[in-house]
């Protein structure tokens, strides 16, 4: 009777092991990061790290919050903007000239660049996305992508912890 009683308590621990497994849900693998590119564009772009490892590779030095210099690499704002098929160069005149690029950061704060000062046909200096400070990936403080403008005189449109680039028209 005992062995019958054990053997039952066994079976019944067992079940319920494995009922309480069906139930509990595997935790689903995280997306890899994508930086969004929308709006005013011939194509929307969602690129993942590897996409963005793929790109021509950029690097700018430029003083940081902290003060000191620091080495960043990355893509250029502006080969992002030309994958998406951005209006470039010879189609920045007119009502082109109206266009915008909204930076955002997943903490919901927002810069504004016109496309004409990202190009380079205007701008002296690239801003760019960049993914590692001094050969390092950026903290999650920081990235995984950052946008670093070099020259700007403070850094209040390097937008970090970057989610997307929308171009919109600030003309409508």
């Amino acid at each position: 009777m005992r062995t019958i009683g054990i053997a039952a308590l066994a079976a019944t621990l067992l079940l319920t092991a494995l009922s309480t497994a069906a139930q509990t849900p595997t935790p689903a693998t995280e997306p890899s990061p994508t930086l969004l590119v929308k709006g005013a564009v011939k194509q929307e772009l969602h690129l993942t790290p590897a996409d963005l490892k793929a790109m021509p590779r950029a690097k700018v030095t430029a003083k940081g919050h902290d003060g000191t210099t620091h080495e960043y690499e990355g893509v250029t704002l502006a080969s992002l903007l030309a994958k998406a098929g951005a209006p470039q160069t010879g189609d920045l005149r007119g009502k082109s000239m109206a266009l915008c690029v909204v930076a955002e950061g997943s903490d919901g704060y927002r810069a504004v660049f016109s496309l004409a000062e990202l190009n380079s046909d205007f701008a002296a200096e690239s801003v760019l996305v960049a993914e590692t400070s001094d050969g390092k990936d950026l903290g999650p403080d920081q990235g995984p992508l950052r946008l670093v403008v070099p020259g700007d005189k403070r850094q209040g449109r390097w937008v970090r912890q970057l989610k997307s680039l929308s171009i919109v028209n600030a003309g409508s």
